[in-house]
């Protein structure tokens, strides 16, 4: 039995922080897990910019609103989901994934949840658990499902090297020469194809 994981960001959808740093002409938010691979540090960085500019929940929300799934995302993926489980594993935040999910055609999500005052500003998250990516695929296995992991991300890495097979997918060059040892792809028919390789 396989379940097959996807990260979101960059995977899917769009960089959300990136799409955010250009609506709000805020090039520091930019910065995403390709760049860091402490996750909590790169968030705690994040709300502490976005308290600076005063900036919260609702316009990153407006900004989410307009990103559309990358360019056969969808097509993929419901090709994907006709052939084996699928269980995106993100570190992204609820409120932030939502509406991303219904243009996806509502896959399974497990990601994070954002603490968020009643004003609207971003005060924390709060992990599902810790190294949820690498946490998640261990605990399939468990229960006796081989995983078959795909991502772009340090954050990643964890997941798809436990994995029975794992991809890098529109990866950095610096990931991919980090790590040769990964098959990495740019377009969505070779990562069909070295899936269902990686099933037969």
């Amino acid at each position: 039995m396989y379940i097959t994981c996807l990260d979101l960001e960059g995977v899917l959808v769009p960089e959300i922080w990136i799409a955010f740093a250009e609506a709000s002409g805020i090039p520091e938010l930019r910065r995403t897990t390709r760049d860091e691979p402490d996750y909590e540090k790169l968030m705690k960085w994040r709300i502490g910019i976005l308290r600076e500019h005063k900036l919260g929940l609702k316009e990153i929300q407006e900004t989410i609103a307009k990103i559309e799934p990358l360019e056969g995302a969808k097509e993929f993926l419901d090709e994907l989901r006709s052939i084996t489980q699928v269980i995106i594993i993100s570190d992204t935040f609820t409120q932030f994934a939502t509406p991303l999910m219904k243009k996806l055609g509502w896959p399974t999500i497990f990601c994070n949840s954002l603490e968020v005052a009643e004003s609207g500003e971003i005060t924390g998250f709060k992990m599902r658990i810790a190294n949820s990516k690498l946490a998640t695929v261990r605990a399939l296995q468990s229960i006796g499902y081989d995983t078959i992991a795909s991502g772009d991300s340090y954050n990643d890495l964890g997941m798809i090297k436990a994995s029975k097979a794992g991809f890098l997918f529109k990866s950095t060059d610096k990931i991919k020469a980090d790590n040769p040892e990964i098959p990495a792809y740019e377009t969505y028919g070779e990562l069909m194809s070295a899936i269902k390789r990686a099933m037969d």
